[in-house]
């Protein structure tokens, strides 16, 4: 265990290093290709094992509707694998990198089930946790195991893809991931609503939601938020931009939009994007970093029922000046607040959000914060129990990423 970067090729190499390194006591850092490292607290680890060799994809059938890969391979790769066939992942992976300043990194598969990613089409298609139908890993205690299969109604016993995901490498070292995938769709139609306020926003975009139209996307970008879209009819608006995205057949498409602007009932303006624009709005909403700008400032994820995302907000900015946009219906702010070096806002963000019942997350911020304060929500005492016992029994010795999520965990 002489070397700082391990780097296996197969399963069982895996296997070989975490055996290494229970028998030398050495904790040891996991890293994919390396894009969301600076997510996630410090992790003090003596050897840093990289999945990075452990790529391709071994399984893909359209027809079934599945793709498997092995946890270092590129999400690119296993994209353009889908697009060839008409397919896609449907619940949107976000591209931390321009967000975290690490565009010279490879974002991987394990990767995006390690921190659970998603994007708009979260509350429609679901998070990557529930379109996640197989893994396999290697535990702490050096032992190969696998869950899931090819099929959603798949899982016998304890539900291990649902407690990998969003583990961020805490339980167990991802060495293949299997998800259930979708067809594309033909056409893509976005209504722009301008000039609402963040509750008129809220309450607009549940209409939309509550439809039979089937929403695949809902943003309200406030107006500073818009003003720095590459789209021009939202960065030339001059106010606030209230989205909401239509997927399916053109023909379906057609109807739809127009029954959605009867639906809405507003006066606002309305404005359509066609597909092309629309791919370039929504890519922007789920990457947030260009929408967020400056790139100085901590960077927080708050999650929260809609109904509350206003108000959560607006209580925040009252003594903390901050950029943000809503996605999820409002029930997701991405918020970037004007604080002094060294500081993350958190005395002003974490009450807040804690008032309504939503848990807060900061996903960028200089390492020195992100060691001396909690990164995610902090749990309840029964809670934090029972995932210490979790971590206990999937890595006994702590090796894996410790410290990632909860300080001495």
């Amino acid at each position: 265990m002489t070397d700082s970067q391990l780097r296996p090729t197969d399963e069982a190499g895996v296997v070989e290093i975490v055996n290494a390194a229970r028998a030398h006591s050495t904790p040891l850092e996991l890293v994919g290709g390396g894009s969301k490292r600076t997510l996630g607290r410090p992790v003090q680890a003596a050897s840093t094992l990289s999945l990075a060799g452990l790529t391709g994809i071994t399984r893909y059938k359209p027809a079934e509707l599945f793709i498997a890969a092995k946890a270092g391979t590129p999400v690119a790769e296993v994209e353009a694998a889908l697009a060839e066939k008409g397919q896609r992942l449907p619940f949107e992976p976000i591209d931390y990198r321009p967000l975290l300043g690490t565009e010279d990194t490879v974002p991987t598969m394990g990767g995006v089930v390690a921190c659970n990613l998603s994007g708009p089409a979260r509350i429609n298609a679901g998070a990557a946790r529930d379109l996640l139908i197989g893994i396999r890993a290697v535990n702490g205690r050096g032992e190969a195991i696998h869950s899931g299969g090819t099929v959603m109604k798949n899982v016998t016993g304890y539900d291990l893809c649902k407690i990998m995901a969003g583990a961020h490498g805490t339980l167990g070292v991802l060495t293949e991931v299997t998800f259930k995938v979708l067809p594309q769709p033909q056409s893509v139609a976005t209504l722009l609503v301008f000039g609402l306020g963040a509750e008129e926003g809220r309450d607009l975009l549940s209409r939309g939601l509550g439809s039979p139209f089937e929403v695949m996307g809902a943003a309200h970008l406030p107006a500073a938020a818009a003003a720095r879209s590459a789209v021009p009819a939202v960065a030339g608006a001059g106010r606030s931009v209230t989205a909401l995205r239509l997927e399916g057949f053109a023909a379906s498409i057609a109807y739809r939009r127009e029954a959605m602007r009867d639906h809405l009932d507003t006066d606002a303006d309305i404005e359509v994007l066609d597909t092309d624009t629309s791919a370039v709005l929504w890519r922007e909403i789920r990457d947030v970093a260009t929408l967020l700008a400056p790139d100085d400032r901590p960077v927080w994820r708050l999650s929260v029922a809609p109904t509350h995302g206003p108000g959560v907000a607006a209580r925040i900015t009252e003594a903390l000046p901050a950029a943000l946009l809503f996605d999820w219906g409002c029930g997701l702010i991405w918020l970037a607040p004007d604080v002094p070096a060294g500081s993350s806002g958190a005395a002003t963000i974490r009450p807040a959000v804690q008032a309504v019942g939503g848990h807060a997350t900061v996903i960028r911020a200089g390492e020195t914060i992100r060691a001396a304060e909690p990164v995610f929500e902090p749990q309840p005492a029964p809670l934090a129990a029972l995932a210490t016992r979790i971590k206990e029994a999937f890595d006994p010795s702590g090796l894996l990423n410790p410290g990632r999520m909860v300080s001495g965990v």
